[in-house]
């Protein structure tokens, strides 16, 4: 059983849909992109999940709404023309293959 949160359209054939439910008996916070895979007899698109997304355990709630508002002060920041305060990592990251999703997003830009 899933329950809805919100979705989030991406671009006209997708959505990223954040909604709370259940694997293994544990509650988590689904987020992920969805695509149209059909439409139903009335004409309404028919969205289907892509493996595209995360999940997390809903007991990571507090640190994902850091996450959230420490961007949310980013932007704030950056908009008003400042260089934000960016934290060492704790983990390194290996970016030699590119971005992930980058490629991806840049080509919908431009389709768009």
């Amino acid at each position: 059983m899933s329950i809805l949160i919100k979705d989030i359209q991406r671009n006209s054939s997708e959505i990223i849909r954040i909604e709370v439910s259940e694997f293994k008996g544990k509650e988590l916070i689904n987020i992920r992109i969805w695509y149209v895979a059909g439409r139903d007899m009335d004409g309404n698109d028919i969205y289907k999940p892509t493996q595209k997304g995360v999940a997390l355990n809903i007991s990571e709630f507090n640190e994902l709404r850091d996450g959230v508002n420490k961007l949310e002060a980013y932007i704030t920041d950056k908009s008003g023309g400042t260089v934000p305060d960016q934290p060492a990592p704790q983990h390194k990251a290996d970016y030699s293959d590119g971005i992930p999703d980058q490629e991806e997003s840049e080509n919908t830009e431009e389709e768009s």
